[in-house]
C-alpha cells in the first residue's frame, strides 16, 4: 500500500511525528498555518542576548531526543544545563529560600515549620483516594502532606510548570507518576521505597534525574533543523478548516492565500492545539469538537530582562525562583537564564526570564503589556537586590499558552481515544494529550505505529 500521511501543524509534536513516519518510509505532507515551524519554540538573538520566547529548555526523558539530535547533525549545538542551576529557590516572606533536595537539607530548611516536617511522618498512614481524575493536585497534596507543602512546594511548582491553578488541575491527569505512587503502593513514601527495592530486584540500573538540555542558539534550533529536513514537504500558511472521511481515506480541506485546497491521505495526524483541532473535526464529530473547545489555555507573558552584573546585589547560584500564591506578587517566578546555559548574555551581563499571568491570574488585563512590565520590575528588583533599570527588555504575550489538565480531564482523554478507535488512521496529538513538556511531545510522537 502507498503509505501517505498528512500532518496538521509544524510544532515540535507534528515535526517529530513527521520524522518518525519518514523513517518508516511514509510519504509525509505537513500543513502549517504560519510561515515558520516550531510553534511556541521561538528563539532570537538580540544585542548579544539570546531570548527564548517559549520553552527555554527540555528534559532528556527519552533516548529519542538525542537520536534525533545526532541524526540532524546538531550534536555540536546540543548543550546540558550547568550544575550551578541545580539549586532552586522559593520566595517566602520576601526571602529566597533554597528548596531542600536531601533529607538533611529538609530537616534544616526554614521553608517549612517543625509541625509541617512532623506532619510528613503521618503520610504512610493516609489511605488511598477514590478517584484521582476528579481530585485536584491541591486536594491530593494537602490530604497526604499537609497545607504547608501545598503552599510552599506544590503551588509554586504547578504555577512554574503548568502556569496552572493547583485547586483545579487533576492530580491523575497532570501528575500521573505522582498519583501512581499512591495508586500502586498506597502512599508516596511507601512508593518511593518499594519502587526502589523492585528496581534493585530486577537488577535495573538506577535512573538519574533527566538532564536539562538546550542548544547554543536556543530551543528553536531543533524545529528549525526539522523544518530544513522536510522543506519540500511543508505547505506554509495553510489554515486547516475541515477533515472529512472520503471513501477509505481522509480529505483535509485548507485555505492558502484565501484559496481553498484539498489533500487526501490514509492517515491524518493532528498536532494542532485543542481549540484549532476542534474547528477541524467539527463536521466529523461535534462531541469531540465540544470537548476540545472546553480545554482551557491561560494567558502567559514571557518577560526577558538583561542587566549589567554590577547591578545585581545577590549571588546567582541557582536555576531561579518560584513564587507561591500567598506571597501575592505580580509574577510567577524567574529563571536565571545566563546561569543555566552559556552565551545567553553578553560579557559582563546577566539574563533572566520571568513568567507573568497563568491560571492563577485570570482576571488580569493584557491590553497594556508595557504597564504590566512596569509593575513587575520593582518587585523583581527588590527580590534580586538590583539597582537601576534593565540593560535589555524583550517580551511575548501568549494568549493561549499551556493547556490545563483540570479535574475531569479524563473525559476528554477517553473521548479522544474513542474517536481514534472509530476513525482508524486519525491520531490526535500535541501537548493537550499525555504531557505538556517538550520531552513529552517528542516521546509521544517518536515511535508512531499507526499502520494496520
Amino acid at each position: 500500500m502507498n503509505k501517505k500521511a498528512v500532518i496538521l501543524g509544524a510544532g515540535i509534536s507534528g515535526l517529530t511525528a513527521a520524522y518518525s513516519l519518514s523513517k518508516q518510509g511514509v510519504d509525509v505532507t505537513i500543513l502549517e498555518s504560519r510561515s515558520e515551524a516550531g510553534g511556541t519554540m521561538r528563539s532570537q538573538r538580540i544585542n548579544g542576548y539570546l531570548v527564548d520566547y517559549g520553552p527555554n529548555s527540555g528534559l532528556e526523558t527519552t533516548p529519542a531526543i538525542r537520536e534525533m539530535v545526532d541524526d540532524l547533525n546538531l550534536t555540536s549545538e546540543f548543550i546540558y544545563a550547568s550544575k550551578k542551576g541545580d539549586k532552586r529557590y522559593i520566595l517566602k516572606n520576601r526571602e529566597l529560600i533554597p528548596l531542600p533536595l536531601s533529607p538533611k537539607e529538609f530537616l534544616k530548611t526554614s521553608l517549612f515549620t517543625t509541625s509541617a516536617k512532623l506532619r510528613l511522618l503521618a503520610e504512610p498512614f493516609i489511605g488511598r483516594s477514590e478517584d484521582g481524575y476528579y481530585q485536584s493536585i491541591a486536594e491530593f497534596v494537602e490530604r497526604r502532606l499537609g497545607k504547608e507543602f501545598l503552599t510552599y512546594a506544590i503551588d509554586p511548582f504547578v504555577s512554574g510548570v503548568f502556569a496552572g491553578d493547583p485547586a483545579k488541575l487533576s492530580v491523575k491527569s497532570a501528575f500521573p507518576k505522582l498519583y501512581a505512587l499512591e495508586e500502586k503502593y498506597g502512599g508516596l513514601i511507601k512508593g518511593m521505597i518499594k519502587g526502589a527495592k523492585e528496581r534493585k530486584k530486577r537488577a535495573d540500573v538506577s535512573k538519574q534525574s533527566a538532564k536539562m538540555f538546550s542548544f547554543n542558539e536556543g530551543m528553536q534550533t531543533l524545529p528549525s533543523a526539522l523544518e530544513k529536513k522536510f522543506a519540500g514537504s511543508i505547505v506554509w500558511e495553510a489554515v486547516v478548516s475541515n477533515v472529512q472521511k472520503k471513501g477509505g481515506e481522509y480529505s483535509v480541506i485548507f485555505k492558502q492565500n484565501r484559496v481553498e485546497n484539498e489533500i487526501t491521505a490514509n492517515v491524518v495526524i493532528s498536532a494542532l492545539p485543542a481549540y484549532s483541532a476542534a474547528e477541524a473535526f467539527t463536521d466529523m464529530d461535534e462531541t469531540l469538537a465540544s470537548k476540545l473547545k472546553s480545554v482551557y489555555y491561560p494567558t502567559v507573558m514571557v518577560l526577558y530582562l538583561g542587566y549589567r552584573r554590577e547591578q545585581i546585589g545577590r549571588e546567582l547560584d541557582g536555576f531561579g525562583f518560584l513564587i507561591p500564591g500567598v506571597e501575592r506578587k505580580k509574577f510567577l517566578g524567574a529563571i536565571w537564564s545566563s546561569v543555566i546555559f552559556p552565551n545567553r548574555a553578553p560579557e559582563g551581563k546577566e539574563a533572566f526570564t520571568l513568567f507573568i499571568g497563568g491560571a492563577r491570574d485570570q482576571n488580569r488585563s493584557w491590553d497594556n503589556p508595557e504597564k504590566i512590565i512596569e509593575e513587575v520590575l520593582p518587585e523583581f528588583s527588590e527580590i534580586m537586590k538590583i539597582e537601576g533599570a534593565p540593560d535589555f527588555i524583550a517580551h511575548r504575550v501568549w494568549t493561549k499558552a499551556i493547556p490545563q489538565y483540570n479535574k475531569g480531564y479524563i473525559e476528554i482523554e477517553d473521548y479522544c481515544d474513542k474517536f481514534e478507535k472509530e476513525n482508524p488512521g486519525i491520531l490526535l496529538t500535541g501537548n493537550f494529550r499525555r504531557g505538556i513538556s517538550v520531552g513529552d511531545c517528542i516521546k509521544n510522537n517518536s515511535e508512531l505505529s499507526i499502520w494496520n
